[in-house]
């Protein structure tokens, strides 16, 4: 059977751009859930830290995030708290899982309430849908 030889169609600058900015958000996500597990794990109490994660987490919520998407993320949130609370039995290990999972939904919490101020400047007060 003979391949096709179709073209790809260029993404633009603006497109690229966009994307590259994405993917720097989705790592500083990332490195900000995992900062804020060991801080909590082990049990770091730096101002500087703790303000530094909460606005990492607004600046999330705001630029990577979609506030049309909040009932996702707001599970998420409530299923790290879930596990959280669930995994401190463990043997030898859980109070290492619970403080992870703990400080990975404090970080959570800020960006869920950014989504959701978000969420609803967007629909009442610039009424878009």
């Amino acid at each position: 059977m003979p391949t096709k030889n179709t073209a790809k169609p260029q993404k633009s600058q603006v497109e690229r751009l966009s994307d590259d900015w994405r993917a720097i958000f989705k790592w500083v996500f990332i490195l900000g859930g995992v900062a804020a597990g060991l801080a909590n794990i082990f049990a770091v109490q730096n101002e500087f830290l703790i303000t530094g994660l909460m606005l990492v987490g607004i600046l999330v919520g705001i630029f990577y995030f979609d506030s049309d998407d909040v009932i996702n993320i707001g599970l998420r949130y409530l299923i790290f708290i879930a596990v959280a609370s669930s995994v401190g039995g463990f043997y030898k290990i859980g109070p290492y899982l619970n403080g992870f999972f703990t400080g990975f939904s404090y970080y959570l919490g800020p960006i869920v309430l950014t989504l959701l101020v978000v969420y609803f400047v967007k629909k009442y007060l610039l009424n878009r849908e």
